[in-house]
């Protein structure tokens, strides 16, 4: 028989041989199945832990201490058996594949509970370097067998393409005692392009003659009311001068004339991506910028039936798109712009140029994005514009620092910061200078701010379709 003393002496370890009896299974499941106990072990094993402890002098209440520790961990296992296998949970993603740069994106996680429990789930998607979403996590809870939604938006920092693989999950409990960290595989694929909406905004304000509150001014075309091209619907905004009252007499229906203007024009854009335009303002860098001005300037181009063509370089030629018109031809810009990046290199003006001049021989309109912050690049600017000066139409789109202009407008009177102020006016000068000596030698200059490039861009190539120097 078991003797008395041999019994009061085990009872003395119980407490220590049910904790380490306790944190082995933990162990196990942390590692192998990625479980793990919650703050609410510590409500219910804390106060039977310390009275426990009360075994060591009161041997007499072990029994009964035996007993709720029993009890404590049937609720603690009965409490992880909640916890669904990983596959009875599924989930989908849905979300349209192109994305604008900067612009929020929606994006709805579909989760199916095919489990007999009801699950409290804390839910986050996967998020890429260069997104960002909002909220980053949410909570949610799922009844047995039924299906949620998730819904919530993406913002991206950067263009490109992102591969989005996998969604996570903390998985509670019924009773909180433990949580399962989970991740469920949902392979999606998200192309960031500049920014698009922007589009769909012009086409709105240009249906209904407001392209005024973008900053569009409306010019008159030269001799655009002698050359009559068509008879057409009567469209709500058109001017009531162009109604032909014969035909709307004749046909018992409003008829407008409208008239051509002059197209098959051509258009070519060349963009530094070069080290110059890896400065940012408000995360994006001067690359986006010119990227999302171009794009616009492209639809407008496109929209007028004009040709466009697209040139990307830095130390090299990286992309070239011909010159096409056309609405299609708007997906051609867009792919060869979307993952291109600015890069710490010197660029090469004499590659791009050279590139252009052997594919594109007829006049064109010659719109070289970029930035000067030195002589050298100010000088390699200046020539191969001014060369193209009679055969072609050269414009130059300046875009600049915001800080440079920040130091020279605010000044202040300790000595650091007003040396600062003074280079930084310095440096406007000279810029201003070179600015002067491309309009003298024929070259169309618009210089602006990066988000306030789109505008100018836009009205100085209208203006030069109006005065027919194409």
């Amino acid at each position: 028989m078991i003797s008395t003393d041999w019994l009061e002496n085990s009872l003395k370890y119980l407490p220590w041989l049910m904790l380490v009896g306790a944190m082995a299974p933990t162990i196990v499941l942390a590692l192998a199945f990625r479980i793990f106990p919650t703050r609410r072990w510590l409500v219910l094993f804390g106060p039977i832990t310390g009275v426990s402890l009360l075994t060591v002098w009161m041997p007499s209440v072990a029994t009964i201490i035996l007993l709720l520790d029993i009890v404590a961990v049937i609720v603690v296992v009965v409490d992880l058996l909640t916890l669904t296998h990983p596959s009875r949970l599924r989930v989908e993603r849905t979300m349209k594949r192109v994305a604008s740069l900067a612009k929020p994106h929606d994006v709805v996680l579909l989760l199916s509970n095919l489990s007999n429990w009801t699950h409290r789930l804390d839910v986050r998607d996967d998020q890429p370097d260069g997104l960002a979403a909002d909220p980053p996590e949410q909570q949610i809870t799922i009844p047995a067998g039924k299906r949620a939604e998730v819904p919530y938006r993406l913002q991206a920092h950067r263009r490109g393409e992102f591969q989005l693989e996998k969604v996570f999950f903390r998985m509670h409990s019924l009773l909180g005692f433990w949580v399962r960290f989970l991740t469920r595989p949902a392979i999606s694929t998200l192309q960031v392009y500049p920014d698009m909406k922007q589009l769909a905004e012009y086409a709105m304000l240009a249906r209904t003659n407001r392209l005024s509150l973008i900053g569009v001014r409306r010019t008159r075309i030269i001799g655009q009311d002698n050359n009559f091209e068509r008879l057409r619907d009567y469209n709500v905004g058109d001017n009531y001068k162009h109604i032909d009252w014969r035909s709307t007499a004749r046909r018992q229906k409003l008829t407008v004339k409208q008239f051509q203007s002059d197209h098959s024009q051509r258009i070519v854009f060349l963009v530094d991506c070069g080290r110059m335009m890896t400065n940012e303002f408000e995360g994006l860098s001067l690359v986006d910028y010119a990227f999302n001005s171009m794009l616009m300037l492209s639809y407008v181009a496109l929209q007028q039936r004009d040709s466009v063509g697209l040139l990307c370089f830095s130390d090299r030629v990286h992309d070239y798109v011909p010159l096409q018109s056309g609405g299609s031809h708007m997906n051609r810009l867009l792919h060869a712009s979307f993952d291109r990046f600015p890069s710490m290199v010197q660029s090469r003006f004499d590659s791009a140029f050279l590139h252009f001049s052997n594919h594109c021989r007829r006049r064109s309109m010659v719109v070289l994005i970029t930035n000067v912050i030195d002589e050298v690049s100010a000088n390699q600017v200046t020539d191969y514009l001014t060369n193209l000066s009679g055969r072609h139409l050269p414009v130059l789109a300046l875009l600049r620092d915001h800080r440079i202009f920040d130091y020279a407008d605010y000044p202040d009177l300790d000595d650091s910061v007003l040396y600062r102020s003074a280079a930084a006016a310095q440096m406007l000068i000279w810029r201003n200078e070179v600015i002067r000596r491309m309009q003298r030698q024929g070259v169309l200059v618009v210089d602006a701010f990066p988000e306030q490039l789109t505008s100018p861009l836009v009205n100085q190539y209208l203006e030069a379709k109006a005065k027919h120097l194409l």
